[in-house]
């Protein structure tokens, strides 16, 4: 278990889930392999402007935290496919949940400028 996670453990549950989801792109990263596997370089224009480095750090992370699987097939050249395990697709209603907020948000927020 990742350091960050432990220490979370000992605060409550809402932190844990911070500790494992928060961060750089993880939850857009669950969305998509929600829908289905996928290769490192789809996931990565799916998921948008995330960098090839930040990509592999999430999804190390991730798949430490038991919520990603990576297959390695014995292909030339090697193929890697990324999905969600049984515990990542626990996530998929919260994901959906945040999406549908996230965008329901935006809405309300449409045109409004910060200074």
């Amino acid at each position: 278990m990742r350091r960050s996670v432990e220490t979370a453990l000992q605060v409550c549950p809402v932190e844990v889930g911070v500790a494992v989801l928060g961060g750089a792109w993880k939850l857009t990263i669950v969305k998509h392999l929600g829908k289905r596997p996928h290769r490192f370089g789809e996931l990565g224009r799916a998921v948008g402007t995330v960098t090839p480095r930040v990509l592999t750090r999430q999804l190390r992370e991730l798949e430490a935290d038991g919520l990603v699987s990576r297959t390695v097939f014995a292909e030339v050249p090697p193929r890697v496919e990324y999905a969600l395990t049984d515990l990542g697709e626990t996530l998929r209603p919260a994901v959906a949940w945040l999406d549908d907020w996230g965008a329901t948000y935006a809405e309300a927020h449409a045109g409004e400028t910060h200074e």
